[in-house]
């Protein structure tokens, strides 16, 4: 039967292991890496052939072209209310919440309260 590994620490893989044991005994060299290389040759990647002429274009004029008529806004005026009456804004927000604001607290619904008790009583 064959020892588990519980060490959390264990992250490098067999193959890993015996790359660095190579290059310290001088039988490997160290992979080189070019980041601006492989960059460059990504970009060459990255545009399909089709992108490069003007079907591609076409193609993409067309698959983001909408599939409704979109009217144009219309301009609604709003004139502004100069006399700054209070009254104003108070039945505007009736208007907007005729019943009142939730958790609002009546005389009705205090003496039901009342009447009720208190609770645990």
């Amino acid at each position: 039967m064959s020892e588990v590994s519980t060490e959390s620490n264990n992250s490098q893989t067999f193959d890993a292991q015996q790359i660095a044991e190579n290059v310290e005994a001088g039988e490997q060299k160290l992979p080189q890496v070019d980041v601006s290389a492989d960059y460059e040759a990504s970009k060459e990647f990255s545009v399909s052939e089709i992108d490069r002429t003007s079907a591609g274009a076409e193609a993409a004029a067309a698959a983001t072209a909408p599939k409704f008529a979109i009217p144009a806004p219309q301009e609604i005026p709003m004139p502004a209310d100069a006399k700054g009456n209070p009254d104003d804004f108070l039945s505007m927000a009736k208007e907007v919440n005729p019943t009142g604001a939730p958790g609002n607290v009546t005389d009705d619904l205090v003496q039901k309260a009342i009447e009720l008790g208190t609770p645990g009583s």
